[in-house]
């Protein structure tokens, strides 16, 4: 059997009709502009899970202006409302709500906004200024108009996830925020819904994002697996030379990696591994023109210096191919054994 497609509000009116006070049952609520993909129909599946049967699921599609630094990228923005309810519905979304710019924005452009302060000018905020003021800006005023118990973000959008953490924690919004984990396609190349712009060449360079970030991530859990040896089994620069003298080569690379395996050489290596496969993508046809690639501490986004030993960052990068501009980040933990 064919799931229904989720039903359509299209005002603030409607969306409270539907949901009358008294019926208190948990509201969750899943943001986008539309488009809707998988990765859009895991944030529904997880809200749908959290939620239960009993819950509600709201899925709101509005395409933002005021995130959009040129008019050019806000028509080119897809809208494909019809698609966009039938996947919802599929999710397990109970209602879609795709108000307009006048319903959102009643008297035009608010003359308030939410600021996002230094965090937002780094990253994705340098290079599109203003984007993360509009961004919590609209997704204040959908969370005022939908009243969810939890809403979910999606952790591609690292930076996006974190400046919604910090302004409900900052305004105290009487919300859970929780992120979901970035789906991939098969290749690799992160679910967005950008990759409809790619031609077949150019979603081949695009692939160096994904591949660039398991590289560092890679790299990563290797040295850390050759500093936990190092640590268990003392090897030192001096048992390499020893088993040298001693014509054992092999053991003796072996032993000098674990020697020079050193926990202060983590963000290093990680950004090593990753410029490598950047470089190589800035040679293809098309080629990858980097925007950024940034070791951050996921808490403000500042960059991480290479004497870290410890502790949770992200690996983020963002790149154009042809005239696609795409992001994609992972999560990386310094000091982990295992």
């Amino acid at each position: 059997m064919t799931a229904a497609a989720a039903t359509l509000l299209r005002t603030a009116v409607e969306l409270t009709a539907y949901a009358p006070e008294g019926e208190r049952a948990e509201r969750a609520v899943v943001m986008t502009m539309g488009a809707l993909h998988e990765g859009h129909a895991s944030l529904i599946q997880t809200a749908r899970a959290v939620v239960g049967p009993a819950g509600q699921v709201v899925v709101t599609v509005f395409v933002n202006p005021l995130q959009f630094g040129e008019a050019a990228d806000l028509d080119r923005y897809p809208r494909t409302l019809d698609a966009d309810l039938a996947v919802a519905g599929a999710a397990g979304a109970d209602v879609v709500f795709a108000p307009s710019v006048d319903e959102v924005y009643p008297g035009g452009e608010p003359q308030v906004r939410i600021s996002a302060g230094p965090m937002g000018e780094r990253l994705e905020g340098a290079s599109r200024p203003g984007h993360f003021d509009g961004m919590l800006t609209v997704v204040a005023k959908l969370l005022h108009l939908t009243r969810p118990d939890v809403a979910f973000f999606g952790q591609k959008d690292a930076q996006q996830l974190a400046l919604i953490r910090r302004m409900v924690r900052d305004l105290n919004f009487p919300v859970e925020i929780v992120g979901v984990e970035t789906v991939r396609e098969a290749d690799g190349l992160a679910l967005s819904s950008r990759n409809r712009f790619l031609d077949p060449y150019e979603r081949h360079t695009a692939l160096a994002l994904s591949r660039a970030l398991f590289a560092a991530r890679d790299r990563l859990a290797a040295q850390q697996a050759l500093h936990a040896r190092a640590q268990t089994t003392g090897a030192t620069e001096d048992r390499a030379a020893g088993l040298t003298r001693l014509g054992e080569a092999r053991l003796a690379a072996d032993a000098q990696a674990v020697a020079r395996a050193r926990p202060d050489k983590g963000p290093a290596a990680v950004r090593a591994a990753a410029r490598a496969v950047l470089d190589d993508a800035a040679a293809e046809q098309p080629p990858l023109s980097l925007d950024y690639l940034a070791l951050v501490d996921p808490a403000d986004f500042t960059e991480i210096t290479d004497d870290r030993t410890a502790g949770d960052a992200i690996l983020a990068v963002a790149a154009r191919v042809g005239a696609t501009r795409l992001i994609d980040n992972i999560p990386l933990t310094f000091g982990a054994t295992t």
